[in-house]
């Protein structure tokens, strides 16, 4: 168990011979401290392959306060929660984890740091309903893993951890007595005017949370519906939705998005290589006639020497050109794909990058990395391939049927019935193929996604023992996906059989038309060697052409982000016009300012007017959803500012392209950010400052002992997200990277909502020491955090209803600050 806290606590009780005679003796339930969720619905993973009890599934429920969220859900419990839990929030998915343990029917429950993603009014309903009453009362044992040191008093026994070792243990009475520092360090800590967020408010937050819960999920559903939409389906939409209309539409091939992907590789490209390929199969078939020509007049008039001269010498011209054409068309082929996917993958990219924060917000994760993964592949390795090999069958098919046209032109006669009947054996064909194909990728979806489920949570199925149940599951969806590859494979001989049947009868009809005409003997010989390769294009054109409709797929999807509406990144000011060094003196003047995410939505900032002189020390409080985390957005102009402006050191923010605003401040977040590489890379990305500069920053933040001690120092490895530091420590280092940018402005967004008391005491005498000449803002999640500040904004329902000094505010009995600051004491 990977144990990251302060405190672990063990509340126990002899369970009766009733309660545990159906429960296997070593059985454990495990919450990680990190929620791993399954690609399933909400009931399955509380459940987690357990019978399904209705009062027992209410009491887990109750207890860990999930009913109001799963009640705003589209299809309540049977909602799929989608990969990693992408639709909930941090909290929802940890309550999902815990009741997933508190479910199972174990004598034994481990709970890592349960409580570090809700806040205080669910962490102590958690506390008192689903270990206090829950647990207890069925007589199971706990052991908790956490730093919320004021539900110490519960425990049975206690064992301190420090640097993972043990550093005390026993009851809180023996530690009160053996270790009286220890004990009086805890007390401190376990103040509960350090608790914040008082009851009412927190119902608030959850109340938002859960707002936040239907929007995200109706928001997605009509983001898949879109994404689902088919152009050429929208301009039928008012059509009966019947059998011949379905049938033509999955019969109709995408022309628009083939002919958007040959256009993405340039005019030019796309010119040249149908022009070389024209050229190259005339040339080829130029050679074959050649050859019968020679041949006929060889056997006709037993042609000299002087003859034979002049068919080697066309006949070497013919077969250069071909060489050299046949070059030519695999150079342009290859170029306008690896052109084409060049540009669509460059705008792809640029597309997400500028996209709106909203995008992100209503668009989960998978679905865009599905897009730079899956789809960039296929369009960057399949399509070229199948595109030359579909345009190579076809024109050697059209070349064929021309050769034996004119070397037997009764074959015209039956030329139409045999078309008529290969349209029939494609049609039927490319729905089945393609159906197929998408069968098969839809399989291997969840194929892929279960292993990758199982490899993430690897620690959570082993501490239930689910061992054989995953793998029987992977079996399964191994078998599905199987079965649908077989069935692909049989409908390619299916359509080979075909094909064979319909090159046997040109084969047939050609012979029989040679027999009747008058034909040379050259030319009828030709016409028959066409005729028996034909089988071969034929089978092709149809597999190639069902191939690339499935791949234009891909084509389409990335099309369809593409049309995304972009941020407006450049401004209207050019860069070289913004000082060097701005902002230099940090001041802010907020005129006004309007604030909305959407255009269709409702404001969350209404007509903020404020003034935060150079230098100045601002709070910014206030009741969950007031607005305060939408104003530290707006700095970035990440959301859409309608109305108002935001002028630091007389610049209107509104007028600078992006990157320079985005560059020049500075952002701490609640969740700490780091990215895969060193530890050098996170601090100075641009690789602007010296080592003495990145030294000092760790030792201001206090890491530098500890990066000290990696191997490699500043080049010591960071693993994806920061995971090989502690939260605590990631968000030291974000401090650090703060402090060497040198913005004279640094935005803390309830920066020390997930770190202990220790970290954050850390924290906050940095900032009051390094960051003293500079302006600092802070959203607080301590009201205690900003009692000293300069500047107090108190936000509600997105207006700025007090704004002054602390003290003065305080002053105000009645004031919403005063509120909040008497409801915490």
């Amino acid at each position: 168990m990977n144990i990251v806290c302060h405190t672990c606590s063990v509340n126990e009780s002899e369970p009766s011979f009733e309660a545990t005679r159906s429960r296997n003796r070593y059985s454990v339930a495990y919450a990680a401290q990190k929620p791993w969720l399954l690609n399933a619905t909400v009931e399955e993973n509380i459940t987690f392959g357990s019978p399904f009890n209705k009062q027992r599934y209410k009491a887990v429920t109750d207890a860990c306060s999930l009913q109001p969220d799963i009640d705003l859900l589209p299809f309540g419990d049977q909602t799929e929660i989608g990969e990693r839990g992408i639709n909930l929030s941090g909290g929802q998915r940890q309550r999902i984890c815990v009741a997933r343990a508190l479910y199972q029917n174990t004598n034994i429950v481990f709970l890592d740091d349960p409580f570090s993603a809700l806040d205080i009014h669910l962490s102590d309903h958690l506390m008192q309903e689903g270990i206090l009453k829950f647990l207890q009362d069925d007589k199971r044992t706990l052991v908790l893993v956490t730093h919320k040191l004021q539900y110490l008093t519960h425990a049975d026994w206690i064992i301190a951890m420090k640097d993972g070792s043990v550093l005390r243990e026993g009851t809180l009475k023996d530690i009160q007595t053996k270790d009286v520092e220890l004990y009086e360090h805890w007390k401190t800590l376990m103040n509960r005017q350090d608790q914040e967020l008082e009851k009412d408010m927190e119902a608030d937050q959850t109340t938002l949370e859960r707002k936040t819960l239907r929007r995200a999920m109706y928001s997605r559903e009509a983001k898949a519906q879109m994404e689902d939409e088919d152009e050429e389906e929208e301009e039928e939409e008012d059509e009966d939705d019947n059998m011949s209309t379905v049938m033509r539409l999955r019969t109709k091939m995408p022309w628009k998005t083939c002919w958007w992907y040959l256009t993405s590789g340039g005019f030019f490209l796309l010119c040249l290589m149908i022009f070389s390929k024209l050229l190259k199969h005339s040339v080829i078939v130029a050679i074959d006639y050649w050859l019968a020509t020679w041949t006929s007049e060889y056997n006709i008039n037993n042609t000299g020497k002087a003859d034979q001269t002049y068919y080697v010498a066309g006949f070497s011209i013919l077969c250069g050109a071909g060489i050299f054409l046949c070059l030519v068309t695999s150079l342009t082929v290859e170029w306008m794909g690896l052109t084409a996917a060049k540009n669509l993958h460059h705008n792809l990219l640029n597309k997400i990058i500028l996209g709106p924060i909203r995008f992100f917000d209503t668009t989960p994760l998978g679905l865009i990395l599905n897009r730079f993964s899956a789809d960039t592949n296929i369009i960057d390795q399949h399509i070229p391939p199948t595109l030359e090999s579909l345009t190579r069958s076809t024109l050697l098919c059209l070349s064929a049927i021309g050769m034996i046209s004119y070397a037997t032109p009764v074959f015209l006669v039956a030329l139409v019935p045999l078309g008529v009947a290969f349209y029939f054996i494609q049609k039927y064909f490319r729905v089945a193929s393609k159906d197929l194909q998408e069968l098969d990728d839809s399989t291997q979806l969840p194929l892929l996604c279960h292993f990758s489920e199982t490899a993430e949570g690897l620690t959570t199925i082993r501490a239930f023992r689910h061992e054989t149940r995953f793998k029987q599951r992977m079996l399964e969806l191994t078998d599905t996906n199987n079965i649908a590859y077989l069935f692909l494979s049989a409908a390619n001989r299916w359509l080979e059989v075909r094909t064979d049947y319909l090159g046997a009868c040109i084969v047939l009809t050609a012979s029989i038309a040679s027999i009747s005409g008058s034909s040379n003997s050259g030319l009828v010989g030709l016409g028959l060697l066409y005729a028996l390769t034909i089988t071969n294009y034929l089978n092709w054109v149809v597999r190639n052409l069902a191939d690339l409709e499935v791949q234009m797929g891909a084509v389409k999807k990335v099309n369809s982000f593409l049309s995304m509406e972009s941020e407006n990144y450049e401004g209207t000011m050019d860069p070289s016009q913004v000082p060097e060094h701005w902002p230099q003196e940090g001041e802010i003047k907020i005129h006004d300012l309007c604030v909305r995410y959407e255009n269709n939505l409702k404001p969350v900032l209404k007509h903020v007017k404020a003034y935060i002189k150079p230098g100045q020390k601002v709070g910014i409080c206030g009741r969950t959803g007031s607005g305060k985390s939408s104003l530290s957005l707006a700095f970035f102009r990440m959301v859409d500012i309608f109305d108002g402006k935001i002028v630091i050191d007389g610049i209107d923010i509104s007028k600078l392209p992006l990157h320079t605003l985005r560059s020049r401040l500075s952002i701490i977040l609640q969740d700490p950010i780091l990215f895969s590489g060193s530890i050098r890379f996170n601090l100075d990305p641009e690789c602007k400052c010296t080592d003495d500069r990145l030294w000092e920053a760790l030792e201001i933040a206090q890491l530098k002992n500890m990066v000290k001690s990696l191997p490699g120092g500043l080049d010591a490895v960071v693993t994806e997200g920061g995971e090989n530091f502690s939260v605590g420590q990631r968000q030291l280092f974000c401090l650090a990277r703060a402090f060497v940018r040198k913005s004279s402005i640094l935005i803390m967004d309830e920066a020390t909502a997930s770190i202990d008391m220790a970290t954050e005491n850390i924290l906050q005498k940095v900032v009051m020491t390094a960051f003293a000449d500079r302006t600092v803002v802070t959203i607080a999640h301590r009201v205690s955090s900003i009692m000293d500040a300069g500047l107090v904004l108190v936000f509600s329902e997105g207006i700025l209803v007090e704004c002054d000094s602390g003290p003065n505010l305080l002053a105000h009995k009645n004031g919403l600050f005063s509120t909040l600051v008497m409801t915490n004491k």
